[in-house]
């Protein structure tokens, strides 16, 4: 199965709006307790969170998995720090470009594969506002001419 497919869970669609991402990685999440049975319901939300390196592991901040309702006392703190699993290589790779200005480390959207929750992460420097507007235009003029396609066609 190639890089970034499987069973989509959560993906943040913001992180495409607000960055260039230059290259994806793929990574294991570790979980605890129920966090899996409330990923599985699709209870998760990626819209804030960043990874960052530290001591040469990486961390996944702000990503919100809500309580499982049937969890009891073995439910976990919505908002903790979770560790990413990537090679010590990526993790270098990941560190040096990072020291550079501007760039940052985002998760792109999190799925389920073979059984395992993963997290496709991106290495992604910042857009500008007119980056931004620059994208929105490109996008409403490549939806004008399908409409006009569209109309087209049935006439």
């Amino acid at each position: 199965m190639p890089r970034g497919e499987g069973k989509l869970v959560a993906q943040n669609k913001k992180a495409r709006h607000d960055y260039h991402v230059e290259e994806t990685f793929e990574a294991g999440i570790v979980l605890q307790g129920t966090e899996i049975k409330a990923i599985r319901a699709g209870r998760i939300n990626l819209k804030d969170s960043f990874a960052r390196v530290q001591n040469g592991e990486l961390f996944l901040h702000n990503m919100h998995v809500s309580p499982y309702e049937q969890g009891n006392r073995y439910n976990h703190d919505p908002l903790r720090t979770r560790k990413l699993l990537l090679h010590k290589k990526e993790i270098a790779k990941l560190l040096d470009q990072t020291k550079e200005q501007g760039y940052s480390i985002v998760p792109l959207k999190l799925y389920l594969k073979n059984g395992f929750a993963k997290v496709l992460i991106g290495l992604a420097k910042g857009k500008k506002n007119y980056d931004k507007r620059q994208d929105l235009k490109q996008k409403d003029a490549k939806r004008e001419i399908e409409r006009a396609f569209r109309d087209r066609q049935k006439a």
